[in-house]
């Protein structure tokens, strides 16, 4: 399967990114790679993460990343997983 960014994910990933880097380029950069790690191995995870609450859908799953987010759709017709946002935990 395939990871894809929507263009939500992308712009509200590099919003985060922009707030953090203010505050801490350091710990930017282990956040970043860590997301990219969780990412990465995404395919041979996804039946441990719970389906989404804020989506009526269970092909909607999500990943919780160090208080944030990441809403993401299972399309088995394209073997994608498609990333559709991040947001901070509430």
């Amino acid at each position: 399967m395939k990871i894809v960014c929507t263009d939500m994910f992308e712009t509200q990933l590099q919003e985060i990114l922009e707030d953090f880097v203010k505050q801490d380029p350091i710990a930017t950069k282990k956040f970043k790679l860590y997301l990219d790690t969780v990412l990465y191995n995404m395919p041979t995870k996804v039946e441990k993460y719970k389906p989404s609450l804020y989506f009526d859908n269970d092909q909607i799953k999500e990943i919780e990343h160090q208080g944030y987010l990441i809403p993401f759709y299972i399309d088995n017709h394209k073997n994608y997983y498609v990333l559709l946002g991040i947001v901070k935990k509430q």
